[in-house]
C-alpha cells in the first residue's frame, strides 16, 4: 500500500522528522468529515497563513509529479491561483493538494530504506545527490550510491548512520550536517520498522545554509500483509489508478493498472511476468496484470469481472498449476464465463 505524501510526513512528524509546515487541502469531498470546498481559495488562504514562498504538490501515488507538472512554486495569491489551477487542470485525478512553506535549500541529498527480500535484510541508499531519479543515477553513476546493509535481528547501529554521513563527505561540510543526517537515518528506519514498510524514501532530504536537514517528500509502502494488524492505515480508492485495481486490492487479489488492450489474467507471478514479455515482444500491449492463481484460484469470477472493467479487447488467461488445483481453477473459469457472458474474446 502506497501512502500520500501527506501521510507519509504525518509518520515522519510522529519521528520526530522535520518536514515543512504545510497545509492539505482535500479537493471535493475525500471523507465524511470533508465538506466539499473550493481547492483554489482553500490553497490560497493556505499561502497566506505560511506566508512568503509556498509549494503546490498534488497528493498523488506516482513518480515523476514534477516532470509532469504537478509540482509548483508560487510567491502570492496571483501565482497560487494559477499554479493550482494548472494542477487540478492536468488531467489527472488529484484526491488532495499538498501546500507547503518553501524551504531555503543549500543542497539536496537521497536517502532510502527498502528490503532485500532475497538477502533477509535491509538495505539504506544515500546519494548526495538528491532530486534525481535514484534509477537514473544508479545506471549513470552507480559510485555516486552509498549502500549500508542492516540485519533485521541486530537493527541500525548508530555507527552506521554516521559512518554513512560521512561517505556521503557531510563532516567536511558541517559537523551539524552530519551529526543532523546521522539522526535523520534513525528516525527513518524506526519508521519502516514500526510501520512494517517495504520503503521508506525521502528524496531529496534538504540541507538548508543552517545545516539543518528536512524531508522535502515522502514515500513510503506499507506491506499489504501489515494491513490486517489494528488498523492504522485503510484502502482507499483515491490510493488507486483505477475502480478495478481497487476492488482488487479490497478483494486480496494481486493487480496492477496499465493502459494496453490485453487483459492478463495469470496464475503465477513469475509466468505472468513472462507472458507480459512475448506479448510485448510479439506487439502486443498489456492492460492489466492480474494473479489468480495461489490463494486466490478459486476466485476465477471475480477474476473475470475485475478484468472486465477494462477497455481491453481480448482476456488471455495463463495458468500453471503448482500450489493451485487446475480442475478447481478450470471449473471456475466455466462457471465465469457462463454468468457474465463477457462482450470479449477470451
Amino acid at each position: 500500500m502506497n501512502l500520500f505524501e501527506y501521510e507519509g510526513k504525518r509518520l515522519f512528524t510522529e519521528a520526530g522528522i522535520a518536514v515543512a509546515r504545510a497545509h492539505l487541502i482535500q479537493v471535493g469531498p475525500g471523507g465524511r468529515e470533508v465538506p466539499a470546498i473550493d481547492p483554489v481559495a482553500a490553497c490560497v488562504s493556505a499561502m497566506r497563513d505560511l506566508s512568503g514562498r509556498v509549494v503546490v504538490k498534488a497528493q498523488l501515488d506516482m513518480g515523476g509529479r514534477g516532470k509532469a507538472g504537478l509540482i509548483k512554486v508560487a510567491d502570492s495569491p496571483e501565482a497560487v491561483r494559477a499554479v493550482t489551477t494548472a494542477i487540478l487542470d492536468s488531467g489527472y485525478p488529484i484526491p488532495a493538494l499538498l501546500v507547503e512553506q518553501a524551504v531555503e535549500i543549500q543542497r539536496e541529498l537521497y536517502l532510502s530504506i527498502s528490503v532485500d527480500a532475497p538477502g533477509a535484510r535491509y538495505v539504506i541508499l544515500a546519494s548526495a545527490h538528491g532530486g534525481v531519479e535514484i534509477e537514473e543515477l544508479a545506471q549513470d553513476r552507480p559510485s555516486a550510491i552509498v549502500r549500508v546493509v542492516v540485519d533485521p535481528f541486530v537493527g541500525l547501529m548508530p555507527h552506521q548512520s554516521r559512518a554513512l554521513a560521512y561517505d556521503l563527505g557531510l563532516d567536511s561540510a558541517t559537523a551539524k550536517t552530519a551529526k543532523a543526517f546521522a539522526d535523520l537515518v534513525q528516525r527513518l528506519y524506526r519508521v519502516f520498522v514500526e510501520n512494517d514498510a517495504e520503503l521508506a524514501e525521502i528524496n531529496p532530504v534538504f540541507v538548508t545554509p543552517d545545516g539543518s536537514v528536512v524531508a522535502g517528500d515522502a514515500q513510503v509502502i506499507v506491506d499489504d500483509n501489515s494491513l490486517s494488524r489494528p488498523e492504522r492505515f485503510s484502502l482507499r480508492r483515491e490510493q488507486f489508478a483505477s475502480d478495478a485495481a481497487y476492488e482488487a486490492a479490497v478483494e486480496g487479489i494481486p493487480y496492477v493498472q496499465f493502459d494496453g488492450k490485453i487483459s492478463l489474467m495469470c496464475a503465477g507471478a513469475g509466468l505472468t511476468t513472462t507472458v507480459y514479455d512475448l506479448v510485448n515482444d510479439a506487439g502486443g500491449s498489456v492492460a492489466n496484470y492480474l494473479e489468480f492463481g495461489g490463494p486466490n484460484y478459486r476466485k476465477a469470477r471475480r477474476a473475470i469481472e475485475l478484468c472486465l472493467k477494462n477497455e481491453s479487447t481480448v482476456i488471455l488467461i495463463v495458468t500453471f498449476g503448482t500450489i493451485a488445483r487446475a480442475d478447481v481453477m478450470a471449473a471456475g473459469l466455466v462457471e465465469a464465463i457462463e454468468a457474465l457472458r463477457p462482450d470479449r474474446p477470451i
